[in-house]
């Protein structure tokens, strides 16, 4: 017998629980991708802007 049951005997309230798992990872995926994409700007804007604050000091 499979660890997990079939989707066919699963009660309506585990289907929506699995439902929800797999759209929340799929979201938090996306996430990381877009995060890890984005980064190396984030660094670089970080920088910049510590650049300009050391610059602007008297």
């Amino acid at each position: 017998m499979a660890l997990i049951p079939r989707w066919q005997y699963m009660t309506d309230s585990s289907k929506a629980m699995v439902k929800r798992s797999a759209i929340t990872l799929v979201v938090v995926l996306i996430g990381f991708t877009v995060l890890r994409a984005i980064f190396p700007w984030i660094l670089l804007g970080l920088a910049v802007y510590g650049a300009w604050c050391l610059v602007q000091r008297k």
